[in-house]
């Protein structure tokens, strides 16, 4: 039984992130504002999820011993990539 709610768990955490990054990627800006589109509020929630796995690769890179290199210099890489794509979307690239 330990096992289905486990199951169940991992999906109302995958959930709740997916509804914080919404929020706070400007959810409630698109439907406040009538013109306003929501192609930035699903590239800001897109970021942000490129920006959890580089931080969970750099997480990774502190608690394992085999790989500990390999996670830190791929951490560093998606979180660039997540900036640059960041400064992308300001329109600042």
């Amino acid at each position: 039984m330990q096992k289905g709610g486990s199951k169940i768990l991992t999906g109302v955490k995958y959930v709740y992130l997916i509804f914080f990054f919404a929020l706070l990627s400007g959810l409630f800006y698109p439907i406040i504002e009538r013109g306003a589109s929501t192609n930035g509020v699903i590239m800001g929630v897109i970021i942000l999820f490129i920006g959890l796995a580089g931080a969970l690769c750099l997480y990774k890179a502190g608690t394992s011993d085999k790989r500990q290199r390999t996670y830190l210099i791929a951490g560093f890489v998606i979180l660039a990539i997540s900036l640059l794509l960041v400064f992308a979307a300001a329109g600042r690239l």
